[in-house]
This record gives C-alpha cells, structure tokens and sequence, in this order.
C-alpha cells in the first residue's frame, strides 16, 4: 500500500513558486507584484533587476524559482512563459516597542508578507508587420 498520487492545484502548462516570511509589509511588496503581472517573464525579470526597491531581489528569486520549476518539473518552454499571477497575503507580524512619556508604550510592528508566482505557458506570435510600415522603414 502506498500513498495516493497527489493532486495538482495547477494546470499541466503552469509552475508556481512561493516564499514566505519576506520582510517587508504585503503593502510594498504588492507594488512589485503589480508590475510584473501578465508580463512576460524576459521583461518582468528586467523590471526586477532595474527595480531600486529593496525587496526586488527576493521577488526576483521567486520569480527564477518559478521560472525553474516550469523548465525542471513541468519541462515548459521558458522563452514562452508569462507570469500569469502574483499575489501577495500577510504573514506574522513582530511585535516591538519603544518607551514613551510618562510612563506610555509605543507599539511597532514589524510585518512580515509572503509571494506567490504564477507562471504559464503562453502561445506567442510575432507581431506582423504591415506592407506598409516596411516600405517606410
């Protein structure tokens, strides 16, 4: 007797990939996810790279795990992933404080968020150009 062949959450053309307890709020983190949904992956990994964000390298990683994933375990081409996906949801949040006057506390909380990167298969053509627009160039 032995296990039972586990289920896919994701289709056959798809490769997810998730990292958890990134420190930064869902908040900024979302900034980032916005920019690189329904990309392409060519350019949303130049957006990540060329991106003065902090958190950009961890997305960065999330998005070359996913990519990863979807050549190795799923044997997907990767010159024709698009990032389908990539949402962000709140994690723990670290609790500090800081003394106040007379005799208050001053609450801090450090968040913490976690990514998930959807990526699929998509079917690109090349863009035709009209009779026209070659004439001109």
């Amino acid at each position: 007797m032995g296990k039972g062949k586990t289920f896919r959450y994701v289709s056959d053309n798809e490769a997810v990939a998730v990292t958890r307890m990134l420190r930064t709020s869902p908040q900024k983190l979302n900034l980032l996810a916005r920019q690189i949904r329904n990309r392409p992956v060519n350019d949303a990994v130049n957006e990540l790279l060329f991106s003065k964000k902090r958190i950009a390298n961890e997305v960065w990683k999330t998005l070359m795990s996913a990519v990863a994933n979807a050549e190795n375990n799923h044997a997907l081409d990767v010159d024709q992933l698009v990032v389908s996906e990539a949402w962000v949801g709140k994690n723990l949040t670290m609790r500090r404080g800081r003394p106040r006057a007379r005799g208050r506390y001053g609450p801090i909380r450090k968040p913490f968020s976690q990514l998930t990167i959807k990526v699929r298969e998509a079917d690109f053509d090349p863009p035709e150009e009209d009779e026209d627009e070659r004439e001109m160039a």
